[in-house]
C-alpha cells in the first residue's frame, strides 16, 4: 500500500504511504452511514492500523527493556490510538517473564501561535509534572505535523529530568512547514492531507470511523462551524 520504490526501506518512518497513492474506494469497506457522501476514500483502513500498532508495541517492549513505563497520551485525538498500543503492551507483558508497570495519564495541549511561528503552550490536564522525575516516559500523540508543539512538550518535561523520554506517533505528516522532528516510534508516514477517522475528528466528527478517511469537500462544508 505504500507504493513502489526503489530505495532501501527506512523503517523508522513507519509504513510510507506515497503522494500518489489512490487509496481505498469507500465501497470496499463499513463505515457510519451518516458519513455517505463526505469522504474522498479511505487512506488506512481499521486492520492495517491495528496490526501496525501490534508491531509498535513490540517494538517499543523490545526498545525500552521492559522497564516501568509512564504513558503520556495527548488528547483528544490520541486515545484511540494510546487505547490499543497500550493494550499491546500489556498483553507483552502478561506473556514474558518479568511485569512491566504501566501508568497511564492524560494531557491536552493548547497553543498561542499565528500562521508562521509557535507562540505559548499551554498543557491542559494531568498530573503534576514533576511527578516524572526519574521516570521513563512515553509520549503518545496522534498526528505530528510540523514538529513545533511536540518539541516544546518535550521541552517543558525535560525541565523535570525524567530518566527517559520517548514519542509515538501513530501518523506523521510529509509538510513543507515541518522542523525535521521525527518520533521515536512512528506508524504511518503520509502525504500532507487533513485526515479523519479513528478519533481524528473534523470539528468533532468523524470520531467515531474506524478507518482512517480523507475528507472531501463536501464533508468539510457540511460540518464547517
Amino acid at each position: 500500500m505504500a507504493g513502489s520504490s526503489e530505495e532501501a526501506p527506512d523503517y523508522g518512518r513507519g509504513v510510507v504511504i506515497m503522494d500518489d497513492w489512490p487509496g481505498y474506494d469507500l465501497n470496499l469497506f463499513t463505515y457510519p452511514q451518516h458519513y455517505y457522501g463526505d469522504l474522498e476514500y479511505v487512506l488506512i483502513p481499521h486492520g492495517i492500523i491495528v496490526d501496525r500498532t501490534e508491531r509498535l508495541g513490540k517494538d517499543i517492549m523490545k526498545d525500552i527493556g521492559y522497564c516501568d513505563i509512564m504513558i503520556l497520551c495527548v488528547l483528544k485525538g490520541g486515545y484511540k490510538f494510546c487505547a490499543d498500543l497500550v493494550e499491546h503492551l500489556k498483553n507483552i507483558s502478561r506473556n514474558s517473564d518479568r511485569f512491566v508497570s504501566m501508568k497511564v495519564d492524560f494531557i491536552r495541549l493548547k497553543s498561542y501561535r499565528n500562521d508562521q511561528s509557535m507562540g505559548e503552550m499551554q498543557i491542559i490536564g494531568g498530573e503534576d509534572l514533576s511527578t516524572l522525575a526519574g521516570k521513563n516516559v512515553l509520549i503518545v500523540e496522534d498526528v505530528v505535523g510540523t514538529g513545533k508543539t511536540m518539541r516544546a512538550l518535550l521541552s517543558s518535561i525535560e525541565k523535570y529530568k525524567p530518566n527517559m523520554v520517548k514519542v509515538a506517533s501513530l501518523l506523521v505528516k510529509r509538510t513543507p512547514r515541518s522542523d525535521s522532528f521525527r518520533p521515536d516510534y512512528v506508524g504511518f508516514e503520509i502525504p500532507n492531507l487533513f485526515v479523519v477517522g479513528y478519533a481524528l475528528d473534523y470539528n468533532e466528527y468523524f470520531r467515531d470511523l474506524n478507518h482512517i478517511c480523507v475528507i472531501n469537500e463536501h464533508g468539510k462544508e457540511k460540518y464547517r462551524v
